[in-house]
């Protein structure tokens, strides 16, 4: 399933974080799981933030991805199911027949 994930790093641990590489480590080997579909970077409530959109198999994989972001960057990480155009267009020809 197409999946949303947005990763908020508190100042003070992505500082620590830049400073003694964990954070580009941390972010390369969570994309080398997930093979992500597209991530953005930028700041939200003054807070680094990644925006990543990949494809998650199973719910299972959700430890597996999220923990080494709790873990090594103090995150707070939100996941959510998306579409894309292709997925809406489709999901409401769906649903159009049931009206």
């Amino acid at each position: 399933m197409r999946t949303l994930m947005q990763v908020h790093i508190p100042v003070e641990r992505g500082n620590e974080a830049v400073r003694d590489g964990v954070l580009p480590k941390v972010f390369g080997a969570v994309f080398d799981r997930i093979q992500p579909e597209a991530a953005y970077f930028t700041s939200v409530n003054g807070e680094r933030t990644a925006i990543i959109v990949f494809d998650m198999p199973d719910a299972s994989a959700i430890p597996a991805i999220v923990e080494p972001l709790f873990m090594n960057l103090d995150a707070a990480v939100e996941l959510a199911p998306c579409m894309n155009r292709q997925d809406l267009e489709a999901g409401i020809a769906e649903a159009a027949k049931n009206f």
